[in-house]
């Protein structure tokens, strides 16, 4: 697989855990970003329609906003 470098715009916390992340947890992100993207490249869904069906299964694992909240 050929790597490219891209930059993506996060909020200030977000790219601080990231740069505190060890090489395993970081490789898990860029992984899970790779999944996401190709499903929303394959699927006739707009990303906002793809974020949408992300946040329902979130939901119904029991993801609450207060949860959501503690992770930020």
């Amino acid at each position: 697989m050929t790597l490219a470098t891209i930059q993506l715009e996060v909020d200030e916390k977000t790219a601080q855990l990231y740069k505190k992340a060890g090489e395993e947890e970081r490789e898990k992100i860029r992984f899970l970003l790779r999944l996401w993207m190709r499903e929303f490249e394959e699927s006739a869904f707009s990303l906002t329609d793809l974020m949408d069906d992300i946040s329902e299964k979130a939901q119904s694992r029991g993801l609450t906003p207060e949860i959501l909240e503690t992770l930020q």
